[in-house]
């Protein structure tokens, strides 16, 4: 599948089938997780697999009950959950060096898009989910006080795949040589 094809089909999925995901495709995923581009080759990502149902279902303790992926929590067969460590991504001999601060968001999600194409070209859907109590997550998978959740997503088969949203044109968001100086080509 040719990368701008994995990219135009890929869907957020919220209903899977109870199929089990094979030990090589999760690995093929990490493996892509692990090539992501980082700051410096800062690699400050960290990857909970969460495989065990108790679990799955401690974590929608930490959603609020109108999040609409809530339930693919549990119903797909595993949960990626990515986290970053802080202090690291950004940073040049220890001090933050963007007027972001720490870049580790941006950098773990790369680390998403990644996972969520290589996914996709597996066969597999992902829904990114960011709408939760973190620091709940963070209790239930006992991170350490410098590991922050970013983001989660169940990895499963697709029980059903939605028609693709509308988007923007180019014109509507690329400006060429200044802000809003819009055309459709150069």
């Amino acid at each position: 599948m040719h990368v701008l094809e994995a990219i135009k089909t890929r869907r957020s999925i919220r209903k899977y089938k109870n199929d089990p995901i094979a030990i090589d495709d999760l690995n093929l995923i990490l493996e892509s997780i692990r090539w992501t581009p980082s700051w410096a080759n800062t690699q400050c990502w960290e990857v909970i697999v969460v495989t065990e149902k108790e679990k799955r279902k401690k974590l929608l303790e930490a959603f609020p009950p109108k999040n609409p992926g809530v339930q693919a929590v549990v119903t797909a067969p595993i949960v990626l959950v990515l986290a970053g460590k802080k202090g690291v991504s950004g940073y040049y001999k220890g001090k933050a060096v963007t007027i972001y601060g720490d870049w580790f968001m941006f950098d773990v999600a790369l680390a998403m898009q990644n996972l969520v194409l290589t996914a996709h070209s597996l066969g597999l859907g992902t829904v990114i989910l960011g709408y939760f109590d973190h620091k709940k997550v963070s209790e239930i998978l006992n991170l350490p006080d410098d590991i922050k959740v970013v983001a989660m997503t169940p990895l499963g088969y697709p029980e059903e795949i939605p028609q693709p949203p509308s988007r923007k044109t180019l014109t509507d968001f690329v400006s060429y040589e200044s802000f809003a100086k819009r055309t459709s080509s150069l």
